[in-house]
């Protein structure tokens, strides 16, 4: 273990391992695109290798940026064009920025940045999964998980790459899961947490004209894999408990919504990781996934866990208000008409009377009856106790160094029924909110300085959840990595 950096000396203080459970890779297209035209053409033939080109491959510059940039001002306002990011790579560092290139100087410099074990997620790549295009995503998400798979096998003991897992049907989700865990032996994956689909198109959602049009009018709806989905991905759930292997989404909430700026990226990026894990993580809740698979763990990560508690503890709330007993307090059926009418004789003034044209049909005429009252029935929700149990245990969040929110996570006298929310240390290394990779743990460990969190916290914070999310279904998971001794005795301690 290194001792030459303050980070390296923190992470000799603690006694324990710190797992990263959310650093990244930058591709390099001069080296990948060889590997994947080859890939590709032994697969599906030479034009599917010139249709991704055309697609701007797996280059974010040239699949988003660079079409962006050739619009004129007139252009983006005319169509809306959200303005994506730029400059979103380290530059000024340059030992930094090549350490997410070359798997093995990140192999030998993660004493200095004091971790023990990294799962890395692409950055390039991220939109790979969300290509529109269904077989070219396809091959392109089966052509980078081979090309990972290769190229960080070496590293093991010190890394591991997550799988790309494309997520816009549950046949072709179960495909690059079976090629990805059961072909390849990766041991992490990456979904699409977030689809966006057409409504009307083909699924026969087509809205209605009486209706008020609440959408972001682009003709497009977001499918969160869980309530209202379009397809049935209980199949899929269900075998990632068989491969033994956890979900985590990774999936940015820009372009929709109001984070749409034509002119801004800072704009559009705030809070959108947030916006869109939050998204995702209440629809699994609300469609009963977490009720359905409480063996199955989510990670959804960059957007940290601010957001998660305030949805915690909003669903407690909204079930104390609106479950199956008390949503009859609403029921109009219950309004005492002449009490009412009473009451307004009473205490009539200039402007409200008992005289008013209408004011008996007002409270006598009932809202349509709906079609069922428990809305928290696919939840399996019976008391407050079941909100935390279908809640808690099945989210873990990715947390950044610079967030002050993993406070909350550990509040326990702030979250509902004593709540521990399952905060996961991620770096983002590798990416522009790191100007300097020696410093994120020290920036981390800021919240025990500052007495935000306790030792014992920031151990679960950068250890302790982290295991428990990477081993939830695969006890093996660090299995012949640096930190296998460690990992077995946390998981016997329980």
């Amino acid at each position: 273990m290194s001792a030459g950096t303050r980070a390296a000396r923190i992470r000799s203080d603690l006694g324990h391992p710190v797992i990263d459970a959310d650093g990244h890779i930058i591709e390099t297209a001069p080296v990948f695109l060889p590997f994947f035209e080859d890939f590709v053409r032994d697969i599906a033939g030479g034009d599917m290798a010139k249709r991704f080109r055309e697609k701007g491959g797996m280059d974010f510059d040239e699949m988003v940026l660079r079409p962006w940039s050739n619009l004129s001002w007139e252009d983006r306002r005319n169509s809306w064009a959200t303005r994506p990011s730029w400059w979103s790579l380290p530059a000024a560092n340059s030992v930094d920025r090549a350490t997410s290139h070359l798997p093995g100087l990140m192999h030998r410099r993660l004493d200095d940045l004091g971790i023990d074990f990294a799962v890395l997620y692409g950055s390039r790549t991220l939109t790979t999964t969300a290509i529109k295009d269904d077989e070219v995503r396809q091959v392109a998400c089966r052509a980078l998980n081979a090309f990972n798979a290769e190229v960080y096998a070496p590293y093991a003991d010190r890394m591991t790459p997550a799988a790309h897992i494309p997520m816009n049907t549950p046949g072709e989700a179960l495909a690059e899961l079976e090629h990805a865990v059961g072909e390849l032996g990766l041991k992490a994956i990456m979904i699409n947490g977030l689809v966006h689909r057409p409504i009307g198109e083909s699924e026969g959602e087509a809205q209605d004209p009486r209706l008020p049009n609440w959408g972001s009018g682009s003709g497009e709806r977001i499918d969160c894999l869980g309530l209202d989905s379009a397809y049935d991905y209980d199949p899929f759930w269900q075998r990632c408990l068989e491969l033994r292997v956890v979900p985590a989404s990774h999936t940015p909430g820009m372009g929709w919504g109001s984070r749409r700026s034509v002119s801004n990226y800072m704009s559009n990026h705030l809070g959108s990781f947030a916006a869109s894990m939050e998204a995702q993580c209440r629809s699994l809740f609300m469609g009963g996934v977490t009720h359905r698979f409480p063996e199955l763990a989510f990670g959804l990560l960059e957007g940290g866990v601010s957001w998660a508690c305030q949805l915690y503890a909003d669903i407690v709330s909204h079930w104390e208000k609106r479950n199956r007993e008390t949503i009859h307090h609403l029921d109009p059926a219950r309004i005492d008409t002449d009490e009412m009418l009473r009451l307004f004789a009473e205490y009539a003034d200039a402007h409200f009377h008992a005289d008013v044209p209408g004011l008996e049909e007002a409270f006598t005429k009932l809202e349509p009856e709906p079609p069922f009252t428990d809305e928290w029935e696919p939840c399996g929700i019976e008391t407050k106790q079941d909100v935390h149990d279908r809640f808690v245990p099945s989210f873990y969040f990715g947390c950044e160094a610079d967030d002050p929110g993993v406070a909350w996570a550990f509040n326990t006298k702030a979250n509902p029924l004593g709540a521990k929310l399952n905060a996961m240390f991620s770096s983002d290394m590798g990416h522009w909110d790191v100007p300097d990779m020696t410093g994120i743990l020290a920036e981390a460990f800021e919240l025990v300085e500052k007495e935000l969190l306790t030792s014992d916290d920031f151990s679960e914070f950068v250890y302790g959840n982290p295991v428990r999310f990477y081993t939830r279904l695969n006890p093996d998971f660090f299995k012949g990595t640096r930190v296998e001794s460690d990992v077995d005795a946390l998981l016997e301690r329980g």
